[in-house]
């Protein structure tokens, strides 16, 4: 019985050695082809910006094709869905603001995927705080003087879409500060500052990253900032929390995420790569320049913050009764 035992023991860990040699041979061969980057929204949006300035060095870190694939669709729900469906073999990484994938579970009655068990997370890369802008003809300079306006004028609030991160950010703005206004839903952000651009709307919140080089061409008109403190790069402009509503904070949260089961030895690579790239002086200082911040994290840390303010906007979610099917 007993030398019965010892076989099984050694056939168990010789088993298991065998299964951590195959994943060593694998991470080792890997990458064999093109890699994919799939971005969940439009061309130009603030994941789009950060996953092109990433795409080129991660292939020459890889030594092997990296491409870029917007798949927008739900709200970014598409893309993420055909991300948490692909083979977990480190070949199809989603690059999308994470804080607007947490929300989703709130806001869809069905989603096709469960983002906390069918993906995971590698590091987040950036974050980019939401600008609370305007058109140029809109008679407000401050968020007090915009809170009077919507008051006594119709105003269109102009969001990514329903259930986005900037809508939400819009509900929670509203509802903390008494302003009014009516919400316009588009199918992303480009659309969205286009319309604001153009005056078919008038006020509108969004990734600096993306709204930036509109205020910077004067095209818009910026109010706020969704963070606690000052950005360096728009040290004038103030803080919405300055502004009377305290503790506001929003924005969008850039990271890669790949299907669960993904091989640990890649998901730890990518993690290496990806915070070298993001890290090195030449994207940092670009990113910085058009007003987003690197931050990278470990992906049990990812996991961690996803699951943090998927718990946050389910209150907002909640309060403001926003439900899609």
């Amino acid at each position: 019985m007993t030398f019965h035992r010892r076989e099984l023991l050694a056939g168990a860990l010789g088993a298991g050695v065998m299964a951590a040699a195959g994943a060593a041979r694998a991470a080792d061969a890997w990458p064999s082809r093109p890699i994919r980057i799939v971005v969940p929204y439009p061309p130009g949006g603030s994941s789009d910006i950060i996953a092109r300035s990433i795409s080129v060095p991660l292939s020459e870190a890889l030594r092997q094709s990296v491409i870029v694939e917007n798949k927008a669709g739900a709200n970014g729900n598409l893309g993420a869905d055909f991300v948490a469906k692909a083979p977990a073999d480190g070949y199809t990484l989603l690059l999308c603001d994470v804080g607007a994938l947490a929300i989703s579970p709130s806001v869809y009655t069905r989603l096709p995927f469960d983002p906390s068990k069918d993906l995971r997370g590698v590091t987040m890369l950036a974050y980019s705080p939401h600008l609370l802008v305007v058109h140029p003809s809109v008679p407000a300079s401050n968020l007090k003087e915009l809170v009077a306006l919507s008051k006594k004028s119709d105003l269109n609030f102009a969001v990514t879409a329903t259930g986005s991160a900037p809508h939400l950010a819009g509900v929670a703005l509203e509802r903390a500060s008494g302003a009014r206004w009516q919400y316009v839903p588009y199918k992303g952000g480009v659309q969205a500052v286009q319309d604001t651009v153009a005056g078919q709307t008038q006020v509108l919140m969004n990734g600096m990253l993306a709204t930036w080089p509109h205020v910077q061409s004067g095209k818009l008109k910026v109010l706020g900032v969704s963070k606690p403190t000052r950005m360096p790069l728009i040290g004038d402009v103030p803080t919405l929390a300055e502004q009377g509503v305290t503790g506001f904070e929003s924005g969008t949260w850039q990271g890669v995420l790949v299907p669960r089961g993904t091989p640990e030895a890649l998901v730890q690579r990518l993690n290496k790569e990806l915070i070298a790239i993001i890290r090195s002086a030449d994207v940092r200082s670009r990113l910085a320049g058009q007003g987003a911040e690197v931050v990278t994290m470990t992906p049990p840390e990812q996991d961690q913050f996803f699951d943090k303010e998927r718990a946050r906007w389910a209150k907002v979610v909640s309060a403001a009764q926003i439900k899609l099917d």
